[in-house]
């Protein structure tokens, strides 16, 4: 499962007239710091992926420009959105065809699940998984009365580190309560039934093996249930944090979180997104 969250990446491409034929970026925002090779730039390796699901060369001198208000390393979703950007590039620029699902896919095989993919492309809250060889995804109903708000501290958690913690195995009853769990988050999104998010958001998979990882995980948490949340978890691996709540309880709940981390000595903003936000555009 993963919701569209209303921060986004920009990028444009051209053919460049002269000089190298490799691709070059021009990148600012969140990415002005992005010390990654252009070669390996998560846009271009999507682009490259996306012509070559269609077997179509992949043009030389490529040059992107690339914006991005999403923070990097932080658990909502950078890799996601610029392997979608990168498919939705190379779909247009070179005529390949590709529907949603086809970018989906794209992103979902270079991304390794789809739960951030799909929210990109189709926009709103998903669920989305693979089965035999094919994205399979539906929208999930979000109640009007609820509000996501999200933390995000100045320290970065890599996916690879978060994903080494969890272990290869889980018991039984875990995984059986991580069912029930997943169930009642759906069935609590679509009702605002408060019981039911919070049993959800008491995660029992992840978060026991990854709150050391992140500074101020049961500060911040407990901080953002006493202004009001219903509960309060990792977006994503982190280091982000999500909080589910009523609307009118969204600002306080953001700067109590931000608030909470700062006392530990980490700054940290707070930010509410839309509901209901569009999965990518293409502007020609």
């Amino acid at each position: 499962m993963g919701v569209a969250v209303d921060r986004w990446l920009t990028v444009s491409v051209r053919r460049g007239e002269s000089g190298n034929a490799e691709p070059e970026f021009v990148r600012e925002g969140t990415l002005a710091s992005l010390g990654t090779r252009d070669s390996q730039d998560a846009i271009y390796v999507a682009f490259r992926a996306a012509a070559g699901s269609k077997k179509i060369a992949v043009p030389e001198r490529l040059r992107f420009h690339a914006t991005s208000e999403i923070p990097v390393g932080r658990g909502l979703g950078s890799s996601a959105a610029a392997f979608v950007a990168g498919a939705a590039l190379a779909n247009e620029m070179l005529r390949l065809g590709l529907d949603k699902f086809g970018i989906a896919e794209v992103g979902t095989a270079l991304e390794g699940h789809p739960d951030n993919v799909c929210p990109s492309v189709f926009g709103g809250a998903t669920l989305a998984l693979t089965h035999a060889g094919k994205v399979i995804v539906s929208p999930l109903d979000v109640h009007p009365s609820l509000s996501f708000v999200f933390a995000v501290p100045e320290f970065v958690l890599e996916t690879k580190r978060a994903r080494a913690a969890l272990p290869n195995v889980v018991p039984h009853v875990t995984a059986v309560s991580a069912a029930a769990k997943g169930a009642a988050l759906v069935r609590g999104l679509a009702t605002a039934d408060e019981a039911m998010l919070a049993a959800a958001l008491d995660d029992v998979l992840h978060i026991p093996h990854r709150r050391r990882l992140v500074r101020g995980y049961d500060a911040v948490a407990a901080a953002a249930i006493e202004a009001g949340a219903i509960g309060a978890t990792l977006s994503g691996a982190g280091s982000s944090m999500l909080a589910v709540t009523k609307v009118e309880k969204a600002d306080a709940v953001g700067a109590a979180m931000a608030h909470a981390w700062q006392l530990t000595g980490v700054s940290a903003v707070a930010f509410t997104s839309a509901q209901r936000v569009k999965g990518f555009q293409v502007v020609v």
